[in-house]
């Protein structure tokens, strides 16, 4: 075992003691009378979004995501179910206690926390570029980039393109139908940079070591990401957040982004 993981069991070790106080006796928790009676942390996300959560070629869905969510159900003494929905179909399941939480590149937005409380962040996300270009690649603001030379790719229809129009409107935008073809256009020098949300360009970058690629060292909005978790259980989201708090404590969640984010060798995993 590495000392990486050496050290997640340590802080598993730790925790367990006061999550299995929790779950040994009946409690105000129904989530946490749930997962005790059935010795099961069901965890949805949409294993389509690298390097967050991804179905690797033995359809186990591998991330940052499952990382954290299988750290959790250690200290927890439970086993890990990991359910796969698309997108859109999460808060519901939360709500409808189809799954225990949902971790899924969720940005935590008052609008979601409306229906489901949020422990985090442990991730901040946002939009960023990718690109050969050093100058662009230090921006620390999108004003450098509001240029009519400059040519902007971005995926059509999403947030990334109305971001483009509004922050930066005398670009030249560009549109694609999917991420390699903008990537392809960034390398090729077609496009001056690939507008996207972060981990879509850092994963870029790792997916194509050869051809110069960069992206900015913060995003230029800010994007909080969270665990989304039934918002009538206030045990259990107390004691997620405890542990996403142990978690940045130590250094561990540092080092799980570094993983994700900064080893390429998972890609070795996928089909």
């Amino acid at each position: 075992m590495n000392r990486f993981g050496v050290g997640l069991l340590a802080l598993a070790m730790a925790l367990v003691c006061s999550a299995c106080t929790t779950l040994g006796m009946g409690s105000d928790s129904p989530v946490l009378d749930r997962i005790r009676k059935s010795g099961e942390l069901r965890v949805g996300t949409t294993g389509d979004y690298p390097p967050l959560s991804i179905v690797d070629r033995n359809e186990q869905t591998i991330g940052l995501e499952p990382d954290l969510a299988n750290a959790l159900a250690v200290t927890m003494g439970v086993k890990l179910t990991i359910v796969n929905l698309p997108f859109a179909e999460l808060l519901d399941a939360v709500e409808a206690g189809e799954i225990d939480m949902a971790m899924a590149g969720i940005t935590m937005t008052p609008e979601r926390n409306m229906r489901v409380a949020f422990a985090g962040p442990y991730f901040v996300s946002g939009k960023a570029v990718l690109t050969r270009s050093e100058t662009l690649a230090r921006a620390n603001g999108p004003s450098v980039l509001d240029k009519p030379s400059v040519k902007l790719v971005t995926l059509a229809g999403t947030t990334s393109e109305g971001y483009v129009k509004n922050a930066v409107p005398t670009a030249t935008l560009l549109t694609t139908a999917t991420y390699p073809e903008a990537v392809t256009m960034v390398a090729g020098g077609e496009a001056d940079a690939m507008v996207a949300d972060y981990p879509v360009c850092a994963v870029a970058v790792l997916r194509n070591p050869g051809a110069g690629l960069m992206t900015v060292i913060s995003p230029f909005t800010f994007e909080p990401i969270g665990i989304a978790l039934p918002a009538d259980d206030v045990l259990f989201v107390n004691l997620v957040q405890n542990y996403l708090t142990s978690l940045e404590g130590t250094g561990l969640l540092d080092k799980l982004r570094e993983k994700w984010f900064s080893d390429p060798s998972w890609l070795l995993a996928l089909p």
